[in-house]
């Protein structure tokens, strides 16, 4: 059932840039595996090999800990409507911060989003796709402001405040850099 390839072909892509829905797993070398649900248009495919993700602002920053200690990552989509497919994205991230050299290239990719705090860039080294017959069928009806109008409110001082008193550390303490690298 399940296949194997080392590139994104033009029929992956086009599954991925219809999807609402995507998760994103890490885990560094000790400590908790993070699983992540993500949204609000965040994501884009650059090429066969590379996919870039928009991250917002959140209650924790396990990802940026875990890609800066351990760069695997792995993002997974399944169709809620249509055929039944999961696709996984197997590769290596970097974690890009607002004062990187190249947060502004990337960024200019993305429609802005309110707390956006950095930047995942993946190279692909593998992707597998497989049945999805189990996944359940969802209706997508919108997407969530509430992230969105809570981070406008806070506007950016607020927010670099909040990346000082919340984002600092992962729930096993790791460092994720956020004030070195984005305030």
């Amino acid at each position: 059932m399940g296949k194997q390839y080392n590139t994104l072909t033009d029929k992956h892509i086009e599954f991925i840039t219809t999807q609402k829905i995507f998760f994103v797993g890490t885990a560094a070398e000790a400590g908790r595996v993070n699983v992540s649900p993500k949204g609000m248009d965040s994501l884009r495919v650059i090429n066969n090999k590379q996919v870039l993700w928009l991250n917002v602002t959140g209650s924790g920053n396990e990802t940026s800990a875990h890609v800066q200690q351990n760069n695997r990552m792995t993002v997974m989509f399944c169709a809620f409507d249509g055929p039944p497919v999961i696709l996984r994205l197997y590769g290596s991230a970097k974690v890009v911060h607002q004062n990187d050299a190249e947060w502004a290239n990337l960024f200019a990719l993305f429609a802005p989003l309110p707390g956006a705090r950095q930047i995942f860039d993946l190279s692909v080294e593998m992707v597998q796709t497989s049945c999805g017959m189990g996944v359940p069928y969802y209706e997508y009806s919108s997407d969530r402001e509430l992230l969105n109008d809570w981070a406008r409110k806070r506007g950016e001082e607020e927010l670099q405040q909040y990346w000082l008193d919340k984002n600092q550390l992962s729930i096993d303490a790791m460092p994720t850099n956020i004030a070195a690298k984005n305030t």
